[in-house]
Formats: C-alpha cells, structure tokens, sequence
C-alpha cells in the first residue's frame, strides 16, 4: 500500500494535487485524506491503490496548523481569495488584546463552517451555491480547538517570520530564522496580522476561526495564509514536493494510521486474518501489524470487545 505525504503547492486544489499525483505515479486510483484549499499549503496526505481504504481513518485525524490571520478585511470565502467585501480601521489591535479573545475557543464544541465549502445541504455543495448568490443556511458542525498559541503579532504580515523548524517535544512548528522557508499568497493589503499555531480535531475549519476570532475582536479579518503542519502522524518534516513524488519511497501505512500500534506473532495475524478476536489491550482503537511491520487490521473496543473495523490479507 503506498502512502505519499506531499507538502501541497500554494494555488493548487486538492483535487489538482491528485490529477497530478495520478500522471506522476501512472494510477488512476489516487485519493487524499482531508482536503486543503488553494491558498494554504502543506501536509495533504495522498492514497493509492489499496491504501485508499485508509481514507476514513486518516481524515479523521487530528490537524496542525500555522494560520496568518489579518485584522480590518473580511471577504466572502473568508481567506485571502478576495474581494474585500468589508473594512475597518484596525490600528488600534494590540497583541495583550489576544489573550482573552482566544481563551474561549478553547471550551467551544461546534462552529458554523464556511458558506464556501464542500459541505452538501439537499445534495447542493455550499461552495457553488455561494458563487450564485445563493449562500446555504448551513448548520453549525462539531469542533474542538485543543490548542491555540499566539506566535506573534504586526501591523503588516511582512513584518511576520516565514521561517519556522518543527520542535520534537509537541511536533510544532515555531519560528525560526534558520528553518524551512513557508511561501505565503499575495496579501490583499497590509493589514495587522497575528500568527497563530493551532492544533484543532478534524473538521474544525480554520478560515471560520478567522471570521470568528474578528467578531470577538470586534473587527473584520480574514485567514490570509495558512499552513497545515501535521495530519495525524504525518508531519510536514517528512513532506515531499509534488514534483519529487516519482522518486518518494512512500510512507507506511502503519506508521500513517493515528492508532497505537500493536505487533502481533505469526500465529496472532493468521487468527485475526481469519476472523478471531484477541484479548489484546488497548483503549479505544488500534492498528495490528506483523513481525515485519505489515499491516493486518485496524481494530476497536466495543462493549469491551474486538471489533474488527478493517482486515488485510
């Protein structure tokens, strides 16, 4: 099974990453496993062949990310694709202002996505009603932010490192002036900017953190870059550029999975392989692989039990 983390393109769609991931590696069964917008860049994790299978349980998986946040703009996408559709005077911002602002985030459980997005109301996407004028009354979806970490504030995003190194200790990524160069899209205009790490559960949308930060800030903003750092167990310090990906040796699929890993004897995978439960311990999921490291399933607890949620032979 062949997983590839790719650091995505800035201008590119998820969908665009594919179509040239499959040219690349010669398949047509190429997925991923949690869409980026154009204007961010890093982790998107890509699947082929059997290792599409894998997609519900890596889309579920925690995200990271570097976020450019500009202060006294809003648009209708809520990031930097513009047009301006409101401003305001945000000089008076200060970075103590923060603290307090971001503090609730923290306790929030769900979190109105962005008119511009692929979520489905009656079979329509929310993105192509918005581009008719006809913006979906969508609902409010889960959401979880389990960290937020102000990494600095300026009156321009010029004035903002573009320069950050992973730390081994939270597998964040921190400026650093001798670290990995980030590419940023054109600004809309120079507006106060703060930069912020956040570590959210998948689906939390960071261009509506955005929109939300400003309306508790009292000023319009908008996300105006973003970087996804890690998916899961997959960290943008093992990233390769697209156009290298016909020389990337891959990721493993175990390694991949944000489950703990369980390897298991000889005899143990033959059981599992024919549909025998084990009494192996593990809270709620877990991956089981081979003496070699091969995958063999990925499992769960239910009613203290194995269930088996997929199984490889």
């Amino acid at each position: 099974m062949s997983i590839f983390v790719v650091n995505k393109p800035l201008g590119f769609s998820s969908h665009d990453v594919v179509a040239k991931a499959r040219k690349i590696l010669n398949t047509k069964k190429v997925g991923h496993a949690g869409t980026l917008d154009p204007l961010a860049t890093g982790v998107l994790v890509l699947l082929t062949e059997e290792a599409t299978k894998l997609s519900s349980f890596l889309t579920e998986s925690e995200k990271h990310y570097l976020a450019w946040i500009s202060f006294g703009g809003a648009t209708e996408t809520l990031d930097g694709e513009g047009p301006l559709t409101e401003t305001a005077d945000a000089s008076q911002l200060k970075k103590e202002d923060f603290a307090a602002a971001l503090l609730p985030f923290l306790k929030l459980t769900e979190q109105l996505p962005p008119s511009y997005s692929a979520i489905k109301l009656d079979g329509v996407k929310g993105y192509e009603a918005a581009r008719k004028g006809e913006a979906l009354d969508l609902p409010s979806r889960p959401a979880k932010y389990h960290q937020i970490e102000l990494l600095g504030f300026a009156p321009s995003r010029d004035d903002l490192p573009d320069t950050f190194s992973l730390s081994p200790q939270d597998f964040g990524w921190y400026p650093n002036a001798s670290g990995m160069k980030i590419t940023l899209p054109e600004p809309l205009g120079t507006f106060p900017t703060a930069l912020i790490y956040l570590r959210v559960q998948a689906g939390t949308y960071i261009r509506a953190f955005a929109r939300d930060l400003g309306e508790a800030l009292g000023i319009p903003a908008h996300l105006s870059a973003l970087v996804r750092t890690r998916a899961g167990n997959n960290g943008l310090e093992q990233a390769v550029n697209l156009e290298d990906l016909a020389t990337s040796p891959g990721a493993s699929a175990a390694d991949a999975l944000p489950f703990p890993k369980i390897r298991l004897g000889d005899d143990e995978v033959k059981r599992i392989r024919q549909g025998q439960r084990l009494n192996l311990r593990y809270k709620d999921r877990a991956t089981l692989v081979s003496k070699e490291g091969e995958l063999v399933a990925v499992v769960e607890k239910a009613d203290g039990k194995m269930k088996f949620l997929r199984v490889w032979q």
